[in-house]
Order: structure tokens, then C-alpha cells, then sequence
């Protein structure tokens, strides 16, 4: 293989690996945020709950769809 058809491919590989550690960036970044949801979500539930028990009510109950 010559030399510049090489230094071709070797620039390319490197253009897809980078490609590839940003795509990984924003899937970690996204399962973050993820986390995160899922926590103010039963941390609003859980403050749901307080707030109905100060004032001596029962909230109507609500299923949540697991997944």
C-alpha cells in the first residue's frame, strides 16, 4: 500500500474513533440524565405524599408503567 493511501486510512480511522468517543460522551451523558429524571421523579412523589399527609388528606393513587 503506498504511503499515501496509508496516511489516508490512518487519518480516517482516526476521524471514526472520534466520531465514536463523542457518540460514547453522549450516551453516558444521557444515561445521566436519565438517573437523574428517575430520581426527582420519586423525590416529587415522595414530597406528593408529605404534603398530603400534613394536610390529614389521602391523594387519589396513581399506577406508575415500570420500564
Amino acid at each position: 500500500m503506498p504511503d499515501r493511501q496509508f496516511d489516508a486510512l490512518l487519518e480516517r480511522l482516526d476521524r471514526i474513533a472520534a466520531e465514536l468517543a463523542r457518540l460514547n460522551r453522549n450516551t453516558e451523558a444521557s444515561e445521566g440524565f436519565n438517573l437523574v429524571a428517575r430520581e426527582l421523579r420519586n423525590l416529587n412523589e415522595s414530597l406528593n405524599a408529605l404534603a398530603y399527609a400534613a394536610l390529614g388528606q389521602s391523594p387519589t393513587v396513581r399506577r406508575r408503567r415500570t420500564g
